[in-house]
C-alpha cells in the first residue's frame, strides 16, 4: 500500500515511474467504509448524505458545530461545490478549507465510531475530557440510531455466537466471553463491529480487483496491475 502524500515520509510514491508512453493511474473508493457502514446498518440519515453527493466529513462538521452551521446558511462556505465549466474557483470558501481543522475532527469521529472506538479513547485522540468526546459521540448517534443498533447487535453476535461476518461471508472466530478479561472483552466487542466494515471493504476492493482483470478492453490496451 502507498502512504498517502502528507504521509510519504520517505518519498516511497518516487519509486513508482511510468515506461515510456504509459500513465500510472491511482483510482480509491470514496469513503468506502462509511458507506458499507450505512449499508449494512441501513441508515437513512447516512445514506441520504451519501445519495446527496459532496463530502460527507463536511457535512458531519457541520452537524457537529453551530458556528459551522450558520456560515453554511449565511452562505459564508459552500458546503460542496459543483464547478460550471470554466469556474476556477468557488465563490466562497468551501467549509472544508474555512474549518479545516473541526471537519478533521469530524473525520476522525466518523471513522472512530465506524472502527468501535468509545469515549475514552476519542478523549485521549482529542485531549479532551470523557464527557466532551461522550457529549460529541452521543451527538452522532442521535441521526444515526440504526448505527447504534446494528453496533449493539454484533456485540451480541460475537457474545452468542463467537463470529460475525462480512458481505461475502468471511467469518471472525472469537474466544467465548466467558473466558476473557475486561480488558479482552472491550477488545472482542470493537472488533465485532469493526471486521464487518473493514472485512467487507476488502471484499469490495477484491471483487473489483477480480472485475479488472477480466476486462477485455483493459487487456488489450496492456494493463498491469501494481498494487493494491
Amino acid at each position: 500500500n502507498q502512504p498517502a502524500l502528507e504521509k510519504d515520509r520517505y518519498k516511497i510514491r518516487k519509486a513508482f515511474v511510468a515506461a515510456p508512453g504509459n500513465s500510472l493511474i491511482v483510482a480509491d473508493y470514496g469513503q468506502l467504509e462509511l458507506r458499507i457502514l450505512a449499508h449494512l446498518a441501513n441508515c437513512k440519515s447516512m445514506q441520504d448524505a451519501f445519495e446527496a453527493g459532496g463530502d460527507f466529513h463536511s457535512r458531519t462538521a457541520m452537524n457537529m458545530y453551530e458556528h459551522i452551521r450558520e456560515a453554511v446558511n449565511q452562505e459564508r462556505v459552500l458546503l460542496e461545490w459543483h464547478p460550471h465549466p470554466g469556474a476556477e474557483k468557488p465563490p466562497v470558501p468551501l467549509l472544508k478549507d474555512a474549518f479545516a481543522a473541526e471537519r478533521r475532527k469530524a473525520k476522525m469521529l466518523n471513522f472512530s465510531i465506524a472502527y468501535g472506538k468509545t469515549p475514552v479513547g476519542l478523549s485521549r485522540d482529542w485531549k479532551v475530557s470523557v464527557a466532551e468526546a461522550k457529549k460529541t459521540v452521543d451527538l452522532w448517534y442521535k441521526e444515526r440510531q440504526e448505527v447504534l443498533k446494528w453496533q449493539e447487535e454484533r456485540k451480541e453476535e460475537a457474545r452468542s455466537k463467537r463470529c460475525v461476518c462480512t458481505l461475502l461471508g468471511r467469518e471472525r472466530r472469537f474466544p467465548s466471553m466467558d473466558m476473557v478479561t475486561s480488558s479482552q472483552k472491550g477488545h472482542i466487542e470493537r472488533a465485532a463491529i469493526n471486521t464487518p466494515v473493514q472485512g467487507s471493504a476488502a471484499d469490495v476492493a477484491m471483487c473489483a480487483m477480480l472485475e479488472i482483470a477480466r476486462n477485455n478492453r483493459l487487456m488489450e490496451l496492456k494493463w498491469k496491475l501494481l498494487l493494491q
